[in-house]
């Protein structure tokens, strides 16, 4: 993964202009919706905060390393990712999948 300090996901300032599709209740959209949030994922490079990578690939950005700069990195990277969840989904359908101290990946599942 690129360098935390400087990642490219942090440069991000509107999700909106990446992802125009408003996700609704009804699911009509879901599959156009889904496909360009995971686009958008892998421009920035974030894609493995809602699909973890398989374990046997030695070079995972979920990486081993455990160092306390890693993991709030990680944190902070799968927050950023959570609010353009959040950002692009309707009222009710935040207010049915929401739950406090969630993760991109459980969220998006």
């Amino acid at each position: 993964m690129a360098d935390q300090k400087y990642h490219p996901a942090f440069t991000v300032s509107n999700i909106k202009n990446h992802i125009p599709i408003t996700l609704e209740m009804d699911k009509a959209k879901y599959s156009t919706w889904s496909e360009l949030f995971k686009i958008t994922c892998r421009a920035y490079d974030v894609i493995d905060h809602i699909i973890p990578p398989s374990t046997d690939t030695s070079d995972s950005a979920v990486s081993t390393d455990t160092t306390n700069n890693s993991a709030v990195s990680w944190a902070r990277l799968d927050a950023v990712v959570l609010n353009w969840i959040f950002e692009k989904i309707s009222i009710d359908l935040l207010d049915n999948i929401f739950e406090a101290d969630s993760t991109a990946a459980k969220t998006w599942k």
